[in-house]
Formats: C-alpha cells, structure tokens, sequence
C-alpha cells in the first residue's frame, strides 16, 4: 500500500493494521477528550521507524508490544521508534495515550473530523478527518475492525460504529462500547455524541436504529418510514446487506450534506421535514454501505465508484418505489451536464475535484449506459457479483471494468473509455 496518489500526507506506509482498540473519555463542558488508542498491525518490511497520523493531542506516552518507545509527534505525524526493529511478517501493538482538545482537520474542502457542538459532539471525516480524535493509519484501503468505548456524561446518547455491546454507568458518567468486527477504513469511524431519543425502526433480518432529538422523533419516524423497504430492494439488487445492523443519526445541527459512516449515516435537522423530503439521500446513504464502506476505493482516484452508485442507488430508488424511472433521471442528469464544462475525467478526476458533483452525476450516467447496453439481467447480476467479490475489500476502476466485461457479450472498452477517461460528455 503507498501513498495516495491525491493525499500522500494521510497514511503510513510498512505495516498494515488489523484492529484499533480506543478508550476515551469526553468531557463536553471544556471540550476535552483523552484517549488511549492501542493500534494491533502487521510489518511489511523490517521497520526500524513507523508513523501514525494524528492531530493536535498531547502525546502523553508510546508503547510498541508493551515497551516504551521514542517518539517525536508534529505536523500531524506521531513517529514511533521501538526499542528494536520489528520483523517482517511480525505482529505488532502501538499503545497512544492522549489528550487535548479535538481539532478538526483544515482541508480543501473545509474543516474534517472531531466537530463540538452546543450539547455534544459530532464525527465527519471523509476523507481525511479521522487523525481529529483518534492515531490512525489514515489511508482508505487500509481497514481494520475496531473496538469504541467512550465514556461522557450520562445525559447523553452514544453512536458509533457497529453494535453496543455493553453501557455501564457510575457517578454520572456512562461507558458506551462498540464492537465492529467487520473490517473497516479510517475515515469511516464516528461516534456521536447528543442528547438523542432511540427508536427502531426495523427488528430484522437486518436490524435498523434511528437516533434523533426528542423534539423530531415523530417526525424522523415518518422520514425514515420506507428505509425497511428500501433496504429490502437494495439487497435484491445490490445483494445481502454486508454488515450486522444499520443505524442513522441526526443530530441537532443542519448539515450541509449527509454523511457515510461504516454501518450508519449521519443527518442534519434539515433533512427531516415531515414530508420525506430528502428520502433520496437516505437511498444514498444506505447505498454507500455497499459502494464506498464494504467495497472501499483502493486510493482516492476511484472515488466514482462510490459516488457514482450511491447516486444511481437514487435513481433506482425511485423507479422502484413509484417515482420517476431511472432513464428519466439518467436524462436530466445528461441535460445537466451538457450545460457545464467538459474537463473532468471520472476515473481520475484530481483531487480538486473528488467531491464534484460531475463525479456523481457522470458515475450515475456510467452506470445507466452500461445498463441499457448489457440489459438488467446481466446488469443486477454484475452488481451482485462485485459486491460479494470484494466485499470488505478494496477496489479499483479496472477491477470493476474487467468484471463488467464478463458479465457481457458485447465489447465495453469504447463504453468504459468515453464515459470515464474522456472529459466530454459521450454523444
């Protein structure tokens, strides 16, 4: 695994992780959070030195296998030198205690990671907002399952990645614990934190959560009222849903957009409004726990593959619970497009550009071409297949096009190659 090509701070080459055990301890009032992360990881070389990427904390101690290491920690890279090399192939723990106060990470596309709120906290990292609150090897292709225990005052609800395992209370103060075996990147990892009403929303087969203010409980309710359905029909045509359960939280802040996290997604409170009003982003969302957090880009130039099915998730959606059909949607969208610059490659699109609605746009329009060609049959039957082929894994546009190929009798290169290495829009 090297460097990003579009992020090449974020990430540490040597060494792949297999597990993040963190324990931390929120203090909402002055907004200080410590930790101790213990990061298990496997050397690819012999590593005399190796990095974590990490933020503003207080560097209280190192341990590499239970043993003090030296270590030095500035412009976001904690460097760590055990008291001896670590082998190749060798298992390995890093133990980080820290302390401080979350920083969100600057970036092109503003502030990432660890946000405090009036009454809490809230936890967006794509791409590179994970070194905010915890050490990590921030790269997406490098995935580990994770355990999240975060103690904070009682009056508040705890969400994070995978299911609660345990919650334990003494002085005011609750532990919440999380256990996310599936394997999982970096900039997926949450918690939330606020004062939040839970309701089921679905007992199974795939268990589904909503966390919400009290005061939009009711409202939430009907918002995400077809979110049962519609993870029924995604997994008719996406395949099983990867993962154990699935939950959403919206917290009591507007959110410009809404944000996938690995096993739950993240709202704002103008994305409830009683009407079902963003009912396609919550299609988006739940899409991503396919396209994006089990099947997760190799390095960030395929970040099409995300984007590019999560929005075609929309319009297949629609199709199939009443709304307009995909061809409609597929139409609007070229339309769109026609009327805006040609100068945006999907399949690499520079890192200026990853978050480009064009991306999305043109990704949705891959997929539509590549459906009216192949037909549904052979369509769905592709999809299915890279799904459970690479689930929780990583992927690649060639990956997906080789595979495409398969599915199909027909040449695609010409398809492939003028929606998504050709800046203008295919005729």
């Amino acid at each position: 695994m090297g460097a990003d090509p579009y992020l090449p701070r974020h990430g540490n080459d040597g060494y792949r992780t297999t597990r993040y055990d963190l324990e931390l301890d929120y203090r909402a009032g002055p907004g200080r959070l410590s930790g101790r992360a213990t990061i298990s990881a496997t050397a690819d070389r012999t590593l005399a030195e190796l990095s974590l990427d990490l933020g503003m904390f207080q560097v209280e101690q190192v341990l590499v296998d239970g043993a003090r290491a030296r270590y030095s920690h500035r412009n976001g890279k904690l460097r760590i030198r055990p008291a001896s090399a670590l082998r190749a192939g060798r298992p390995f723990t890093v133990t980080v205690r820290y302390e401080g106060a979350p920083r969100a990470i600057p970036s092109r596309w503003g502030d990432l990671g660890w946000e405090r709120l009036d009454d809490g906290a809230l936890v967006a990292s794509q791409p590179t907002g994970a070194p905010s609150w915890f050490p990590c090897n921030d790269h997406p292709a490098d995935k580990a399952a994770y355990r999240i225990a975060l103690t904070t005052a009682s009056r508040f609800t705890v969400v994070a990645n995978g299911s609660l395992v345990s919650r334990s209370t003494a002085a005011g103060r609750t532990t919440w614990v999380y256990e996310q075996p599936a394997p999982m990147s970096t900039y997926l990892a949450t918690v939330q934190i606020g004062r939040y009403a839970q309701v089921d929303l679905a007992a199974g087969p795939v268990p589904q959560r909503a966390a919400v203010p009290p005061r939009l409980l009711a409202t939430a309710t009907h918002d995400f009222a077809r979110q049962p359905e519609m993870m029924t029909t995604f997994e008719r045509l996406f395949g099983p849903y990867p993962f154990g359960e699935y939950a959403v939280v919206v917290v009591d802040e507007e959110l410009d957009v809404p944000v996938e996290a690995h096993g739950l997604s993240i709202f704002g409170t103008n994305h409830v409004d009683g009407r079902r009003g963003s009912e396609r982003l919550v299609a988006h969302e739940l899409a991503h726990q396919w396209f994006g957090n089990s099947l997760t880009v190799a390095d960030w130039r395929h970040i099409w593959l995300n984007e590019g099915f999560a929005k075609y998730a929309e319009w297949l959606w629609s199709e199939l619970s009443g709304g307009e059909p995909a061809a409609m949607h597929a139409a609007r969208s070229r339309r769109l497009l026609a009327g805006l610059p040609q100068d945006l490659r999907v399949a690499d699109p520079g890192v200026r550009r990853m978050f480009d609605d064009r991306v999305y746009q043109r990704g949705a329009l891959t997929l539509h071409a590549l459906r009216t060609l192949i037909g549904d049959a052979s369509f769905f039957a592709l999809v299915r297949d890279w799904t459970q082929t690479n689930q929780n894994g990583t992927v690649t546009t060639s990956q997906f096009t080789a595979l495409a190929q398969h599915h199909s009798s027909r040449p695609l290169d010409d398809l492939f190659t003028a929606w998504l290495h050709e800046p203008a829009l295919p005729l």
